[in-house]
């Protein structure tokens, strides 16, 4: 398995990554992760030692610098926290060592809406999103434009954040499901809850990014 930091050079900044590859990899995971969090975030790098695990390479990455980071406005910018996932997505499938391989995006709390805006951008190019208690009504005006198969997982107690999926499914054109994980809170923090989050998101990538 092949681990990488990387330093991401993009048109103004420069941001850091950890990507991993393993061995006979049959597609890449990018993460998106909501605000206020970082490529250093443990649920998301649990998910991402899970999916691994099933040979599919993960890419968690660092959506603003930690200057950047310091202004709250920045981590609910969607517009800029796009625009750095989309030059992201670029700049990864011009690497050789990853370019040949099938991208979905795994969005988290407001990275989602980063995440399906970029889906919108990059259309058939990007494989399969999966939310997990996300905010995609935050784009909702994208929604129409997706192309990739969209999984929306939400914990039941998560109440106010599963009328914003359903609001998001009802406008996505794409193929799509919302799974609601019982007894669950937004961050599936109770035990075994994150784990049947990355169940899910596993077999969606089994079916749409890795066939």
């Amino acid at each position: 398995m092949e681990k990488l930091d990387l330093d991401i050079p993009l048109a103004s900044v420069t941001l850091k990554g950890d990507l991993i590859v393993p061995e006979n990899a049959t597609g890449i995971v990018i993460f998106s992760h909501g605000s206020g969090s970082s490529r250093f975030s443990s649920r998301n790098k649990m998910v991402a030692e899970l999916i691994q695990q099933h040979h599919i390479g993960t890419f968690l990455f660092d959506l603003l610098t930690e200057e950047e980071d310091e202004t709250n406005e920045n981590r609910f910018n969607i517009d800029l926290l796009s625009d750095r996932l989309i030059a992201t997505t670029q700049w990864l499938m011009d690497q050789e060592s990853t370019k040949a391989l099938p991208i979905g995006y795994f969005g988290a709390s407001t990275g989602v809406a980063s995440a399906l805006r970029a889906a919108a951008h990059f259309k058939e190019k990007i494989k399969a999103v999966v939310s997990r208690g996300g905010r995609p009504d935050l784009a909702i005006s994208d929604l129409p434009h997706v192309t990739a198969p969209t999984l929306l997982i939400v914990g039941s107690l998560d109440t106010p954040v599963i009328s914003m999926n359903k609001m998001a499914y009802n406008t996505l054109e794409a193929p799509k499901e919302m799974k609601i994980v019982e007894a669950a809170t937004h961050l599936f923090e109770e035990p075994g809850k994150l784990q049947e989050v990355a169940d899910l998101a596993i077999d969606w990538y089994k079916k749409y990014l890795t066939k």
